[in-house]
């Protein structure tokens, strides 16, 4: 258990990548864990280890698709019911285009990438702000950036928008939040993920595991304070 005490923490997108990495690492620190996904497969192999590793707490896993308006309404409804404001939301699920051209890109793909990244990490904020703002909780989010949120790269370009969105929608946010709340963009940095295999190819590999990045990203979610409101960090 960390000195600071229990928390519980939101995570989206926890079926794989840097989601799965981190909720493993966070529940074997004594944290609770609501994860949300739309691979129930994967969101069920996830419970069963936690529940076999950690039996005395009560992680919560639900699908969710945060694309849609409606199924966040319905994700904050339920965990509201079953465990009650997070302590700490990680805005984690993104996706991003295969290697082309922007004028390339289907229409239809890159419509994916901005409904996951952006409007996913918005749908999560209308439905759970208001909640941890009424539960006077001193909240902490974490909205999940790229360093191609803070520069440009040729044949991601739906994925470098959609990341430099999540800059310009976190600092705006933290103008909007009471004292004592707080949301930072987080660059977790070059992890080797499905996500980065995409763009990589094999060489991927030769970059850190998730779970390797999970040990520090945690230690530093954990320590964030409302003084932190409005940062651009990198793990």
């Amino acid at each position: 258990m960390d000195a600071i005490g229990s928390r519980t923490v939101l995570i989206t997108g926890v079926s794989r990548g840097l989601g799965r990495a981190l909720a493993l690492e966070l529940a074997n620190r004594g944290h609770n864990i609501i994860g949300c996904s739309r691979a129930q497969d994967a969101l069920n192999s996830l419970h069963s280890q936690l529940s076999s590793s950690n039996p005395n707490h009560n992680h919560l896993f639900l699908n969710a698709d945060v694309r849609l308006n409606s199924s966040v309404e319905e994700l904050a409804r339920t965990v509201m019911e079953k465990t009650g404001v997070p302590d700490i939301i990680v805005n984690n699920a993104g996706t991003i285009n295969k290697n082309n051209k922007i004028w390339e890109v289907p229409p239809e793909e890159f419509d994916s990438v901005l409904d996951t990244n952006v409007k996913g990490t918005a749908n999560v904020l209308r439905h759970f702000v208001p909640l941890m703002i009424a539960a006077k909780k001193q909240g902490i989010i974490v909205n999940i950036s790229s360093g191609w949120g803070r520069s440009g790269a040729a044949l991601v370009a739906p994925y470098c928008a959609s990341k430099w969105a999540i800059e310009g929608l976190s600092r705006s946010v933290a103008k909007e939040l009471p004292e004592g709340m707080a949301i930072v963009a987080l660059n977790p940095g070059v992890i080797n993920t499905d996500m980065l295999a995409s763009c990589f190819g094999t060489s991927a590999a030769l970059y850190q595991a998730p779970e390797a990045w999970a040990l520090k990203a945690a230690t530093m979610i954990l320590n964030l304070t409302s003084a932190d409101n409005g940062a651009s960090l990198t793990v």
